[in-house]
């Protein structure tokens, strides 16, 4: 047993144990006869690095494998990242243009740039894997996947080419999110939606038969983009809008390319808003494609006026005046509005004061690329889409029949909501980088979908030349089979089983023995329970964000059901947002951005993981606060006293998985605290309930185990010299201290199997000791109840004398009144630990003079106080501390009660009122408590 430093130091301790437990293979599952158990990480972006999203994420996950290997099961947390097609393109570029002289992709063939990126990832990828370990996340580093491994790669090719076979994969003509400064398509996920200042003009459009002078000659519609006009294809009104039944089936004659284009009927437009005449652009607006459908028109027929790069360009009708080709967007706008003005089709708008303006200013919601920063066109291109309808039906079905249970509950209604409304998924993307789509397009266009080339051609037959579709993949497309392709799976061949022995000691440990098989990288894990992949798939659960419930979560389940015919995990927890200290989202263009590794080298890992731990509520998001993380370094290092005191008093490590027997009451005590704080945890694990499972751990360490029994148990001094433990405490003590560290291991794994060790040999880590047993048989109600009543009186006493200043150092005769034979007897047994906690000696008779009171059950205990302080005095101190304080809480009540400061003031102006509002009638209160203790 090694001496534990006086100061808890956690760099010193962090990276020797993680070194330790990874090269000793600890996370490695290698329990073949043991319960297979299951979690995949959600794979970072390869050229991601640690946030305070990740953090929360992966501790919350390392917290229900470790837990779940020291249940004895067999524990595999599969780990590895993700390609991220267009965020590693971006790197590897960016690298390329600061070079002497700058290089671009398109300056080196396909296959030179891709070699570039592997290049790049084998040299500087993979950094956020080392920023895990420093978390302690126990992943199976051994069997890490990245999305573009060879195996990996294979499957992903086999479900396309699969699902293109089966009818679910096809190549249409749609809109999506084009990112014009990237040039690819990108997902909802990749558009960032913000705010920004703009204009809404309103436009006449003539009739075919009418005339702009003449009343009802035209029809008036707005739009916040009236460059967009050059590309209109229809005006809708709403078919029970009075005003235009006549006008339905009518034509307008388009202003400036004069193109005449019909008045349509849809629902689309609402006869409140504006003029209740909306502008049809099918080929450049989301709501306006599906307009555009409904009246009939093909997306072959919509008209596409910009290109690549949101230029200008010619439609099929040629109208679009010369002039404005090759202008930009905003240029675009100009030309057309000046244009618009001068011809006579724009409406002035007059304001609040009477003067005219080319245009009603507007708060406009844009999407801007979060990577490229530019406005996001819809699009109309031809892209690859999976049939998303078809694939959600099952997944509906498993989360409504429970299959898979969403937690928390209050998830399954958007989960629902967002299925049943599900569009096409367009799965293509314009990169070099990721898995280029198996596709060959011949001369005709007529695209061949095969794994190989060999077989496109065989497809197309001798003779006909292929060309390669050279898109990519969406990541989100491979990453929905990352349950079940991280194990192997390739839709080709059962799954090889890997070997090794496996088992644990008998008594204490859940470890695997020395001698270790060397894992190779696409084994699977053994197991001892049947089904697919080794009994691994489906995974017991999945911990992610809500954010990406939709473009993840549900295509894992799409695709886990339909190539595996189950459901890739039985539960999937969704936590919050980690979010700044005021409740706003982190943002690094706020400034409050909280980088989780200066967190840890500040505080230690431990810390950072307890708090995510005990601020994750289901439902809720965590508010950041450095103080609570300090808070929790506090917490570890009194367990790393209460070790030192054990140390320095005889108490060593258990040798049992049973609490000891005891005949003292403190002892019987705090094995029924361990007792109930063991089922508790259990409990809350089992309803992912992390923050009451860290809690009450939190609560038996630091105030009944280390505050109280320790103190109970505390040798007095006899005359010079501090007396011993007895040998019964020195056991329980021990156990005790096991069962905390083993609680708290998924939690804070660090502190634990440092302290684990330093409490006397071991023949096992503390990552594969056995979990605690919530033993009935231990429990001894009485003397609970005596040790509950030990500490009220304790407590009450301690307040008493604190609020009264009374002198820490006086002794006080204790005299009680009404108590019973019970009370009484416990007076007795609990004498000398309420001399030395509570500085009190009982005493017979009535007290006379002044004195406090408090009270405990039935007995009223009397502390005389003549002589001890000034009662007149004293009672005038409280008076005015109590008038001070009913001041204060008055003022804030009344500040309160304005309305005007409620409305008007920041919202953490009001929560400061409300706390402070609550400390000073909380202090009222118990000032006013303590002069009435004075009689």
């Amino acid at each position: 047993m090694s001496e534990l430093p006086k100061t808890f130091d956690p760099a010193s301790i962090e990276s020797r144990w993680y070194a330790h437990w990874e090269a000793s293979g600890q996370f490695r599952p290698d329990r073949p006869n043991a319960e297979p158990w299951t979690i995949v990480n959600p794979p970072p972006n390869v050229t991601g690095s640690l946030h305070i999203g990740h953090a929360l994420d992966n501790t919350l996950q390392d917290i229900l494998t470790r837990h779940a290997r020291l249940k004895g099961k067999d524990a595999l947390w599969v780990v590895g990242t993700d390609h991220a097609g267009i965020a590693t393109q971006m790197v590897v570029e960016r690298q390329m243009g600061a070079l002497t002289p700058p290089q671009k992709r398109t300056d080196m063939t396909r296959e030179e740039f891709v070699a570039k990126v592997w290049a790049w990832k084998e040299e500087s990828g993979g950094e956020i894997t080392q920023q895990l370990r420093r978390l302690g996340c126990s992943m199976d580093w051994a069997n890490e996947r990245f999305t573009m491994d060879e195996g990996f790669s294979k499957a992903v090719l086999k479900v396309f080419v699969d699902l293109h076979k089966q009818g679910l994969l096809y190549r249409d003509k749609r809109l999506v999110n084009w990112d014009p400064g990237l040039g690819t398509a990108i997902s909802d996920l990749e558009v960032e939606t913000r705010e920004i200042k703009g204009s809404f003009w309103h436009l006449r459009y003539p009739l075919e038969d009418g005339a702009l002078g003449q009343e009802g000659g035209f029809i008036e519609v707005a739009t916040t983009r009236p460059e967009t006009m050059l590309a209109d294809m229809a005006v809708a009104v709403n078919g029970a809008d009075e005003r235009y039944t006549a006008l339905i089936g009518k034509q307008v004659k388009l202003p400036i390319t004069g193109r005449l284009i019909p008045i349509i009927a849809d629902d689309h437009a609402d006869p409140e808003l504006g003029s209740g005449a909306v502008k049809i652009t099918p080929g450049h607006d989301f709501n306006d494609f599906e307009v555009g459908k409904r009246a009939g028109m093909a997306a072959g027929s919509m008209l596409n006026m910009l290109d690549a790069k949101a230029r200008v360009v010619q439609v099929s009708d040629g109208l679009i005046p010369e002039e404005l080709l090759g202008l930009t967007t905003a240029e675009a706008r100009k030309a057309v509005v000046a244009r618009l003005k001068e011809e006579g089709f724009l409406i002035a708008h007059v304001d609040k004061d009477g003067e005219e303006h080319d245009a009603e200013p507007r708060t406009i919601q844009t999407p801007y690329g979060d990577r490229s920063g530019v406005v996001i066109e819809p699009w109309l291109t031809d892209q690859w889409y999976v049939d998303a309808k078809t694939l959600a039906q099952p997944a509906i079905e498993a989360v409504q029949t429970g299959a898979i249970d969403i937690v928390p509950k209050t998830w399954e209604k958007t989960f629902f909501n967002w299925m049943d409304n599900i569009q096409p998924w367009c799965v293509s993307r314009q990169l070099w980088w990721g898995h280029q789509i198996p596709a060959w397009f011949g001369p005709d266009g007529t695209p061949y979908v095969a794994e190989t080339e060999a077989e496109a051609q065989a497809l197309a037959g001798e003779g006909v030349t292929l060309t390669r579709d050279p898109d990519v993949l969406d990541t989100w497309f491979s990453s929905a089979l990352w349950p079940f392709a991280t194990l192997g799976w390739d839709g080709s061949s059962p799954l090889p089983q890997a070997g090794g022995a496996g088992g644990g000691h008998a008594l204490t440990s859940n470890a695997t023995p020395e001698g270790e098989r060397e894992p190779t990288p696409q084994s699977p894990p053994a197991s001892g329970r049947g089904g697919q992949l080794g009994g691994r798939y489906p995974n017991d659960v999945l911990i992610s964000g809500f954010d990406i419930l939709f473009f993840w979560n549900a295509r894992m389940m799409m695709q886990g059901l339909h190539f595996m015919k189950d459901v890739p995990f039985r539960t999937l927890y969704l936590h919050g947002l980690v979010r700044a200290a005021d409740g706003a989202k982190m943002s690094k263009s706020k400034g409050n951005v909280v980088n989780p590794l200066g967190l840890i080298d500040t505080y230690g890992a431990d810390a950072l993981r307890f708090f995510m731990a005990a601020m994750e509520s289901q439902g809720r998001d965590i508010k950041m606060d450095e103080k609570r993380v300090e808070g929790y370094r506090n917490f570890a290092t009194k367990l790393w006293n209460a070790a030192r005191f054990a140390q320095a008093n005889g108490i060593v490590a258990s040798t049992n998985l049973e609490a000891p027997r005891a005949e003292l009451a403190v002892n019987k005590w705090i094995i029924a605290e361990t007792i109930a704080t063991v089922q508790t945890v259990d409990l809350a694990l089992a309803d992912y309930r992390f923050d009451g499972a860290a809690n009450a751990i939190y609560q038996f360490a630091w105030s009944r185990f280390c505050d109280w029994y320790l103190e109970l148990i505390k040798p007095q001094m006899v005359g010079d010299e501090r007396g011993v433990i007895d040998d019964e405490s020195k056991a329980v003590a021990g156990w005790v201290l096991d069962q905390i560290l083993v609680l708290l291991h998924p939690f804070m794994p660090f502190i634990t199997e440092e302290l684990w060790h330093a409490m006397g040999p071991r023949d096992h880590d503390l990552i594969v000791a056995k979990w605690p047993m919530a033993d009935a048989r231990s429990l001894d109600p009485e003397a609970s109840k005596e040790v509950d009543w030990l500490i009220r009186l304790v407590q009450e006493i301690r307040t008493a004398r604190n609020e009264l200043n009374v002198p820490p150092g006086a002794r006080l005769p204790l005299h009680v009144r009404d108590a019973n034979a019970a009370t009484l007897a416990r007076l007795e047994r609990q004498a000398p630990a309420l001399a030395r906690l509570a500085r009190v000696t009982h005493a017979e008779g009535e007290a006379t003079g002044g004195a406090a009171q408090v009270v405990v059950d039935e007995a009223t205990f009397v502390l005389p106080l003549e002589g001890v302080i000034n009662l007149d005095s004293e009672r005038a101190r409280l008076t005015k501390a109590i008038a001070a304080a009913e001041k204060e809480r008055d003022a804030l009540s009344g500040r309160l009660g304005n309305a005007s400061f409620v409305e008007r003031a920041k919202p953490e102006a009001v929560e400061k009122a409300k706390a402070d509002h609550a400390d000073k009638a909380a202090e009222a209160a118990r000032l006013q408590a303590a002069l009435g203790r004075l009689g």
